[in-house]
């Protein structure tokens, strides 16, 4: 399960598709919707806030705009109420760690993406957080 810090608009198809699947699992299992996944170490921010099935949802939202955008048809009806009204703080490590990931997967499934975004030294997060200065999360297999 990977539930990318940086703006959906990086992800290659292939991406965003698997973002939305792991996103929709993930709002499963913070509803209590099944046994499996509950301790996956992605969930832990979530987790973290008030309200971790509208953090979620919002998540998913940002993921069903750029879906949108490219002209996808993912099913927002999917998605639960209500929405987070904040920002969820993930640290710039996080961000530039998940970077470096993505920038690899690229490499390998969408050259011409990887080729486009590989000299963008910091790029955009997830419209659902805001960050801050950090090392990478401790739950990252680094």
């Amino acid at each position: 399960m990977r539930l990318w810090t940086v703006h959906p608009r990086y992800l290659d198809p292939k991406g965003l598709v698997a973002a939305w699947r792991e996103a929709l699992l993930a709002q499963k299992v913070l509803a209590g919707g099944t046994k499996g996944y509950r301790h996956h170490p992605q969930l832990a921010r979530f987790q973290a806030q008030a309200d971790p099935a509208a953090a979620i949802a919002t998540f998913l939202a940002g993921l069903a705009a750029e879906a949108q955008t490219r002209g996808y048809h993912f099913d927002a009806s999917k998605i639960a109420r209500p929405r987070f009204t904040g920002k969820i703080a993930e640290t710039d490590g996080q961000l530039l760690y998940e970077w470096k990931h993505l920038l690899a997967k690229l490499n390998k499934r969408a050259p011409e993406l990887e080729k486009r975004f590989r000299n963008l030294a910091q790029p955009e997060p997830h419209p659902l957080f805001c960050i801050i200065p950090g090392k990478v999360r401790e739950w990252e297999k680094v």
